[in-house]
């Protein structure tokens, strides 16, 4: 058989410590540490303990080239290479690892630039419940913020010639600033209210719909949206959890923008589990998992990476893109009279799961909502110029 190393591999050394009574008797700390290799694979899920001769093995790989394993064999023993196979970090032309070596042909095809895939697929969340986190660590009030890490750094650097800076003129306030103004994160929603299906309609319109479409070149198609995106290549999808939208039923789907129309998504979560879903996808956030419309943003990397093949700055590209639209959603639920949100603290593994998407393929950056404000704030939120509270 002949084997290869996996496309993209990142070895990391992580120093451990445990208790040593030994160590604490004979005068020392009673803590000993030392060092376990973990290996990073993008087209895995999580990280593998490796050792040191795997580690070397691993180096002696080459991610291109298949080499027969006879010769390893010998040197470094079947079993090591089986379970180095088993892992998916050892790619195998055999029929029996022929699923992990599709999986590793298919992020091969995505064209990531390598630390970038390494980065995405190990910030993801499972089951994170970030809001019982920032409790237990004291960390969920601004007070347990100052207490536990001190003073912010400044509000604003002061730089530059003072005596040679020059006053600016201040722009007549136009109805653009009082939108802009009144755009706040709204964390309070009204759960009794169904939101009119127009003013639903209204905001993933002027979002996520094609404004204009066009041929390039032979099969190369583009559009237009309200929003830029690098490379005009508009990769990210919009994925809708409906709660409380009139004419809609509740549950998952999915937009397509040429269309302006919704196709349904097969879940199992429907009536009350849809919201306990909405908690998970949102890390705990409960407060925001209330809004009647949740859309997550998951660009379909091989759409970008497609023109910037193996590009250090392709997965930033696919970042701000997401940054745009959230930005386009939430001015345009404001103009609706509408509250929103958008956070990056989501499980998107679990959001992944839900929605059948691959993470190295297709993975959420941000979830954003929208929907009725409250009446009443019942949770804290930030509205310094007063433009939505009190109402």
């Amino acid at each position: 058989m002949r084997i290869r190393r996996c496309g993209v591999v990142w070895l990391e050394p992580r120093e451990q410590a445990t208790f040593d009574l030994e160590d604490l008797l004979s005068g020392g700390t009673g803590v000993t540490s030392s060092i376990q290799w973990h290996a990073h694979a993008p087209h895995l899920d999580a990280p593998v303990a490796v050792d040191a001769q795997d580690v070397r093995l691993l180096g002696e790989l080459s991610p291109v080239d298949w080499v027969d394993v006879a010769p390893l064999r010998s040197r470094y023993g079947q079993a090591r290479i089986r379970q180095l196979l088993r892992a998916g970090l050892v790619i195998g032309r055999g029929k029996a690892w022929a699923g992990l070596r599709e999986l590793d042909e298919r992020f091969r095809a995505g064209h990531w630039h390598g630390l970038s895939a390494v980065a995405h697929m190990q910030s993801r969340w499972h089951g994170t419940d970030a809001v019982a986190e920032l409790e237990e660590e004291g960390l969920d009030s601004a007070e347990g913020l100052r207490e536990q890490m001190g003073p912010p750094p400044p509000l604003y650097t002061d730089r530059g010639d003072r005596l040679g800076e020059i006053p600016l003129a201040r722009a007549s306030s136009t109805s653009f600033d009082e939108l802009l103004d009144r755009r706040t994160v709204c964390r309070n929603f009204d759960t009794d209210r169904e939101l009119p299906r127009a003013q639903f309609e209204c905001v993933l319109e002027r979002v996520f719909a094609a404004r204009a479409r066009m041929l390039a070149v032979d099969d190369f198609e583009v559009m237009k949206r309200t929003s830029p995106s690098g490379g005009g290549l508009h990769p990210t999808e919009a994925w809708l959890l409906v709660q409380r939208v009139a004419g809609i039923a509740p549950g998952l789907y999915h937009y397509r923008p040429v269309d302006h129309a919704l196709r349904p998504i097969p879940a199992e979560c429907q009536g009350a589990d849809l919201h306990a879903e909405a908690c998970l996808w949102l890390a705990g956030q409960d407060y925001l998992a209330d809004a009647h419309v949740l859309v997550v943003l998951a660009p379909r990397f091989e759409r970008t990476f497609w023109k910037y093949r193996n590009h250090s700055k392709a997965y930033r590209v696919c970042i701000l893109d997401v940054g745009h639209l959230s930005q386009t959603l939430l001015l345009s639920a404001t103009e609706q009279g509408l509250g929103s949100f958008v956070t990056a603290a989501i499980n998107e593994g679990d959001i992944e799961k839900s929605l059948g998407l691959t993470g190295f393929a297709e993975s959420p950056l941000a979830v954003c909502g929208f929907g009725i404000r409250a009446d009443k704030m019942t949770t804290f939120e930030l509205d310094p110029n007063h433009k939505v509270w009190p109402r």
